[in-house]
């Protein structure tokens, strides 16, 4: 199994806006392309820079069904973040084995 980790700390005066629509409309899109099989939203609660970091994590059976949303899916999900919250968020991302 393999674990896609997207870690995004993002400022607080969008902090609400951000939240609402991650669940209500980001995290559902990804989901909706079928390659991950669940999610779970963790907030960071060791970090000491301003702003609220989040880990998002997204799980699929195989790393053929990461490099298929990576390859069709990722560029498009990810521009549309980047056009409703620029500047307003710095992300990293993950890849990890379930063992």
């Amino acid at each position: 199994m393999i674990l896609y980790n997207v870690t995004i700390n993002i400022e607080n005066d969008v902090h609400d806006e951000w939240l609402k629509w991650m669940r209500e409309s980001h995290i559902p899109d990804v989901l909706k392309t079928g390659y991950f099989l669940e999610h779970k939203i963790c907030k960071v609660l060791n970090v000491e820079d301003e702003g609220t970091t989040y880990s998002i994590q997204y799980t699929c059976n195989s790393m053929e069904d990461y490099e298929g949303y990576k390859t069709y899916e990722a560029s498009r999900l990810q521009k549309e973040v980047m056009d409703k919250f620029n500047a307003k968020f710095v992300a990293f991302r993950s890849l990890l084995e379930v063992i």
